[in-house]
């Protein structure tokens, strides 16, 4: 830290947009008093303002940034980013906040991160980026606050539970859901019994693909004289005209090559890049990765599966070409065997996480022998029209009481002070994401996987093995 300028339906409808918009103007609860000065860390008293470098201005990097400029504990000193109009918003906007030109840009995350007067880091980069960035804050002891899904593959994943562990420094998810009170009463009546052994769960993601910044219509102008029809990036692949069209030169305010980092070099297709780079398997998930972390983590959580996992995983999917523009899935369905043996629950518990499934709609529902209960950001429903009433369950019937958060990056800060675990601390994220990278495996490969939960390997099959992780483009490496 460092001294800074002086149901019945119950309808309760939060996009990611409205969470975007909402996060500057959210009337934030004051930080919790200091649990114990940062001393082992060699870091100032705790009276002073908690330091903050943010990395990644695209989505979520905005939304968090001005959460943060809007809690007085904090001050945001550093901004990275790879695009030169982005970056110089993203400072813009800090130093417009603050009334003075302190906020410094940085092009080079490694640069950033350098800087031992920053005591915690905002990341919300592509997915190939997580595991490089992340592990190098932990192992500078920098505290994290890091967007889902974890990384890009298990292993990186693994590598980024390890370097925070070996630190020991706080990490909080972006699977702000736990923060809701919606998502917390409908975990808690799972917890607390209240629909009795719980035996199925529905995970309801989107399917096909969005286009996030709107450069979709401007590339479809271009390809409609050529004779066949091109309605999606997910129809143009290399060899064809649509695809010679679709290619560019990177713009001279995007450092392309670094951007790309670990991941395969392909040609530029702005398409492909800003915040649409989900939608290509290099770089990112599909909606299956993109929303594992935001419905599975609240699956997991009302069963308290926070630390395990499943057993048996089999998925299915609909695929454009593997090297179109966009390649992700459109549409797939994950059945997970959760044995109890490993989990400690009563019975096995069977998940379906679909995506562009008419059969679940988006959320999380819970199946139980006596009732069950169903949350999204759209609203909230149950078999007992009761537990809709009131923002939580009345306290007779909360034997078991959640971890509770009123706003998400208010948690992490509170915790950087207490040195306590955040809400979606990193052990929670890997295993959220855990079934969702199985599920896009299985579907790759065709067939059932068998998941050794405990030493996180898969069974008896060498080239589902071989999808837990992906090599590095050189120079890169993961230590």
């Amino acid at each position: 830290m460092r001294n800074g300028p002086s149901s019945g339906s119950a309808r309760t409808s939060l996009n990611r947009r409205d969470f975007v918009k909402a996060a500057g103007a959210a009337a934030l609860l004051p930080g919790t008093a200091w649990a114990r000065s940062f001393s082992g860390y060699g870091r100032p008293s705790a009276s002073n303002r908690i330091t903050i470098g943010v990395i990644g201005w695209g989505m979520m990097g905005p939304a968090n940034t001005k959460a943060f400029l809007s809690m007085d504990d904090c001050q945001v000193v550093a901004a990275c980013d790879i695009h030169t109009g982005h970056l110089q918003t993203a400072v813009g906007t800090v130093n417009t906040k603050y009334g003075n030109t302190d906020c410094k840009a940085y092009h080079d995350y490694r640069e950033l991160l350098a800087r031992d007067d920053i005591d915690g880091i905002m990341i919300a980069v592509p997915d190939q980026w997580h595991a490089l960035i992340a592990t190098e804050a932990a192992n500078r002891k920098k505290d994290i606050y890091g967007e889902k899904p974890l990384a890009r593959t298990i292993r990186e994943q693994q590598a980024i539970v390890k370097a925070v562990e070996k630190n020991d420094v706080i990490w909080q998810t972006g699977s702000w859901q736990r923060s809701l009170l919606s998502f917390h009463k409908a975990a808690e009546i799972v917890r607390n019994g209240l629909i009795g052994t719980v035996t199925h769960v529905e995970v309801g993601l989107p399917g096909g693909h969005h286009d996030f910044p709107g450069t979709v219509p401007a590339l479809m102008r271009k390809l409609a004289s050529l004779p066949d029809k091109i309605e999606s990036p997910a129809q143009i692949v290399p060899g064809t005209a649509a695809w010679d069209l679709a290619v560019t030169q990177p713009p001279p305010e995007l450092d392309y090559e670094l951007w790309i980092g670990p991941s395969k070099m392909e040609p530029y297709i702005e398409q492909r890049v800003y915040q649409n780079w989900r939608w290509n398997y290099n770089t990112g998930g599909g909606q299956l990765m993109d929303w594992i972390g935001h419905h599975g983590d609240i699956a997991h959580w009302g069963l308290g599966f926070d630390t395990t996992g499943p057993s048996e995983v089999e998925g299915h999917g609909e695929f454009p070409a593997a090297n179109a523009v966009w390649n992700t899935a459109t549409k797939y369905d994950v059945e997970c065997t959760y044995r109890k043996e490993v989990t400690g629950y009563p019975v096995d518990v069977k998940m379906t996480i679909a995506g562009g499934s008419p059969a679940i709609g988006m959320g999380t529902k819970w199946i139980g022998t006596d009732g069950w209960v169903w949350v999204d950001r759209s609203g909230f429903d149950a078999s007992n029209p009761e537990w809709a009433k009131g923002d939580s369950l009345p306290e007779d019937l909360r034997k078991v009481k959640l971890y509770e958060s009123s706003e998400h990056r208010r948690n992490f800060l509170d915790c950087v002070k207490s040195r306590k675990p955040t809400i979606a601390p990193v052990q929670t994220a890997h295993h959220s994401t855990i079934p969702g990278h199985l599920g896009l495996i299985s579907m790759l490969v065709g067939r059932k996987l068998h998941w050794d939960v405990k030493e996180e390997v898969i069974l008896n099959d060498s080239a589902a093995s071989e999808l837990l992780s992906r090599p590095y483009r050189d120079p890169w490496r993961l230590a």
